[in-house]
């Protein structure tokens, strides 16, 4: 018995030790001759370094003694620039497409007023075999605009004019029909295609889904800005929407008397969203007159917080997007593209500078980082980017009309959280909305949420008060 408890004692000794010798037993012993393995960030940095180090620089050609409007440096960056920024800027752009219409900046662009028609051209001959159903005539418009600085800028925009009569009250109203153009050449413009043809940059989403015909049997007209501007910043929102905007000015300044007091209704999916987004955004600041006539904009697919996409788009297949997006936004904040490497810059001044969606996604299945395209460490979280994420999302501006809001829940690239902030965003500040969740993916989705979003912007140019589900 004694020795029983003489053991069970001793136990209890070994287990007190134990315990109270655990905080200094708690390190792990250190195994010499591993060395600690680097962070992803410093790889890519070395990769980096290592890019500038193999690659030479692109050689640039000198500016001209007179620079180009198109490369102009706007005034507060001018003092501050990089060397050579300016040159890089005019390599960089998307070259003519031997249309003066798309390619000329009038040299007194100034003078005009933001709307004001710079120059027209009847495209019915070519244009109504794509519209299908029966017109009355198809316009080019060329009008003023300002860019992302607020320079006098250029926009371009077709204008079809159905032979169905509009039956209704008032003056015919018209569907502004941002499409997805999605590209960094003039050629895949949707005015482009009207105007010349079919092309191999032709983008099957100028047909598909058929607004422009749908809306032309309910005796609407329809606006197809081309919102991506003459430098093609794809994907900057400012510059988008003011050229949505400028195109219902110019609309009305040309044919007063038919569209003076139409109402007007936009829609955009994917790219397109961006384009609505910007311009609902930028009504009341922009264009406070044309508050009363714009009813109402339906955006799917929208991708309205680019620090979301830095995070879903990137190092994955839709990498050739992104860093298209982000390239083609250097087009019109040169900052952007003070922070290229090497690399990209030979593949900016490259003829990838002047392809479509179909072309410049294709890298994407490399499933590069954009780091590899930087001279900045970690760039996605870089000053520079937020500072782009802030204006290209323009949180705390107040749509000017009612709001249909879609995207798919089961989206991977374009995440509903980015619509669904926006619509909380837009709530908030006393917008009448209506958020849709529509099953799917993008293509999906899409399909799922076109009609219904139609039909709501149909009420809506038919006179119908907006819903609002806030």
């Amino acid at each position: 018995m004694k020795r029983l408890r003489a053991i069970i004692v001793a136990c209890l000794m070994v287990v007190f030790v134990l315990g109270t010798a655990t905080p200094a037993m708690a390190d792990p012993p250190v195994i010499p001759g591993i060395p600690t393995l680097p962070s992803i960030p410093e790889i890519l940095g070395q990769i980096q370094g290592a890019i500038d180090q193999v690659i030479p620089p692109v050689p640039i050609p000198p500016l001209p003694s007179i620079v180009p409007p198109i490369a102009m440096l706007p005034q507060e960056q001018a003092s501050a620039a990089e060397p050579n920024l300016e040159a890089l800027r005019l390599a960089v752009m998307p070259s003519n497409i031997g249309d003066p219409m798309f390619d000329a900046w009038p040299p007194d662009l100034a003078n005009y007023q933001n709307g004001q028609i710079i120059e027209s051209r009847d495209v019915t001959s070519v244009a109504a075999l794509f519209v299908v159903i029966p017109v009355e005539r198809v316009l080019l418009l060329k009008f003023r605009t300002t860019d992302a600085s607020g320079a006098p800028s250029f926009g371009t925009a077709t204008l079809v004019i159905p032979r169905t009569p509009w039956m209704g009250s008032g003056d015919r109203p018209v569907v502004v029909n941002n499409l997805p153009i999605d590209a960094l050449g003039r050629g895949c413009t949707p005015s482009y295609t009207l105007a010349h043809g079919l092309s191999f940059q032709t983008n099957m989403t100028d047909f598909v889904p058929p607004t422009t015909q749908l809306a032309a049997l309910r005796g609407y007209a329809i606006l197809i800005p081309d919102h991506e501007g003459p430098r093609m910043a794809y994907a900057e929102p400012t510059v988008a929407g003011k050229i949505v905007l400028d195109s219902i000015r110019a609309t009305r300044n040309f044919l007063p008397d038919q569209f003076g007091g139409s109402r007007f209704g936009i829609t955009g999916y994917s790219g397109g969203a961006i384009a609505t987004h910007g311009a609902v955004k930028l009504i009341d600041g922009y264009a406070p007159e044309l508050s009363d006539l714009i009813v109402g904009a339906a955006l799917g697919g929208v991708p309205a917080d680019f620090e979301i996409l830095s995070r879903s788009m990137n190092a994955n297949l839709a990498s050739g997007v992104f860093m298209g997006a982000v390239f083609a936004i250097g087009r019109e904040h040169p900052e952007v593209l003070a922070r290229m490497n090497h690399l990209a810059q030979w593949v900016t001044t490259s003829p990838l500078k002047d392809q479509c969606l179909s072309i410049f996604a294709l890298p994407g299945v490399l499933l590069l980082p954009i780091d590899i395209a930087a001279n900045i460490p970690d760039p996605l979280n870089s000053d520079l980017a937020h500072q782009i994420y802030g204006l290209t999302k323009m949180e705390g501006m107040r749509s000017g009309t009612p709001l249909y809001i879609y995207n798919g829940d089961q989206e991977f690239w374009i995440p509903a959280v980015g619509a669904e902030n926006l619509y909380r965003e837009q709530c908030g500040l006393d917008v009448r909305a209506v958020y849709a969740h529509v099953f799917g993916e993008h293509v999906i989705a899409g399909a799922l949420g076109y009609l219904p979003a139609i039909k709501w912007l149909d009420d809506r140019l038919q006179g119908l008060p907006a819903p609002s589900d806030c």
